[in-house]
């Protein structure tokens, strides 16, 4: 029997996957479907990683009463196409600027810039990539060692989050769809894939998805709702400014790319909070501590409580570091808090909060009540199959979890 349900929980996952794949591969083939395209104005500049291999020369000049610095140099190319070749290049720097990269020297790994139109080679930036790929590498490792199956099991499910955000969400708004549904699609996505991935087919996953599907539906519509009373504009930053100025036909509306914003930074904590009240009252439920709907729903919003407390904190935090250049260049050049605070752009990072933080509210009584419900179902019966193969998947979760 444990072999047959083994076999059904790898039949299970291997269609979960096979699945997220479809949807990725599928919904960017409509989404991309009359995908924006804009002209390239700078065609003839190519860009290659080089490591510095010669410091030539240091030249200094003073004009306008600035202090100009270039520095030549030499360099292997080491990015594909022309890996291996060695090329001369030029770091300019100038005082006129406030702040400026520090200058080059031997054994740098570099970004240039090819102007095939003046055949010479200009120092871009420094190669950071490359380091931020090292700590996500041993991120990664060190999740798989301390969450064994569970823990690669939540990278994956991480990775078809981050694609269905960059293969189908992004290419349906420069397509033209609609932000509102793409929205939901991707949110409603990321949490099945997300628990059926990580978690499996059982109660604890079904009472997660639609405890942070009611919470997420919620913010949704109040997002909708005080959109329109606070006669939001979207013109937030000069980034949406310039995506009004794409040439499309459609122009994209920036009041749904806020809530598209809202909505995506949401989800996330939604989810935390929906998982972590449903795993909870199983483990309490499978000690013998509460057995009955009111008990469980009691101990639900009892554990809500404490994680709200610390939630809370955690989405406003971060909307702040996030915004925190933001917020003090706002309040050095403000002269009043009250044209501070009604300020779109201020407005709209207390609207990312205080609707996820509403989403979280709602999702910690409906996750609780539906962990009552269903976790109490045929308790006073025979086990049946379903009970049966829940009991065996989570033993089997278990045995591979210690590894």
């Amino acid at each position: 029997m444990k072999q047959h349900i083994k076999s059904n929980t790898i039949i299970f996952y291997v269609s979960v996957i096979v699945l997220c794949i479809l949807f990725l591969f599928i919904g960017n083939r409509i989404a991309s479907d009359d995908n924006l395209q804009t002209d390239h104005d700078f065609e003839d500049i190519s860009y290659y990683t080089a490591i510095v291999t010669q410091i030539v020369d240091r030249v200094e000049d003073s004009q306008f009463g600035f202090t100009n610095i270039t520095i030549y140099f030499e360099a292997r190319i080491t990015g594909s196409g022309r890996r291996g070749d060695i090329v001369s290049g030029e770091q300019h720097q100038s005082d006129f600027f406030l702040v400026t990269l520090r200058d080059i020297s031997v054994g740098n790994r570099v970004l240039l810039a090819y102007d095939s139109f003046g055949q010479r080679y200009f120092f871009v930036d420094f190669v950071r990539i490359n380091g931020v790929a090292v700590l996500g590498a041993v991120f990664l490792v060190l999740v798989i060692v301390f969450g064994r199956i569970k823990g690669l099991n939540a990278i994956v499910a991480l990775g078809f989050t981050c694609m269905s955000v960059f293969f189908v969400f992004i290419p349906a708004i420069l397509s033209g769809r609609n932000i509102y549904l793409a929205t939901l699609i991707v949110c409603l996505y990321a949490i099945a894939s997300t628990l059926l991935i990580v978690i499996g087919p059982n109660k604890k996953a079904l009472s997660a998805m639609l405890g942070c599907l009611g919470g997420v539906l919620l913010a949704g519509v109040l997002m909708l709702v005080i959109g329109s009373v606070l006669e939001l504009t979207g013109l937030v930053d000069q980034d949406t400014q310039v995506l009004l100025m794409l040439p499309t036909e459609n122009p994209i509306n920036l009041r749904a790319i806020i809530f598209a914003g809202v909505i995506l930074g949401a989800v996330g904590a939604i989810m935390d909070v929906a998982m972590s009240i449903s795993s909870s009252l199983w483990e309490v439920r499978e000690a013998g501590g509460v057995s009955d709907f009111a008990s469980i729903v009691k101990s639900g919003i009892t554990i809500g409580k404490d994680i709200l407390g610390t939630m809370l904190n955690t989405l406003i935090l971060a909307y702040i570091g996030s915004s925190l250049s933001l917020i003090l260049l706002i309040n050095v050049h403000s002269t009043s808090y009250l044209e501070l605070l009604n300020m779109e752009m201020i407005i709209v990072e207390f609207l990312r909060a205080l609707v996820g933080s509403f989403g979280m509210l709602l999702t910690i009584p409906l996750t609780a009540g539906i962990c009552g419900w269903l976790y109490t179902r045929n308790t006073t019966q025979v086990p049946n199959k379903n009970d049966e193969y829940q009991d065996f998947y989570d033993e089997y979760v278990q045995d591979n979890t210690r590894g």
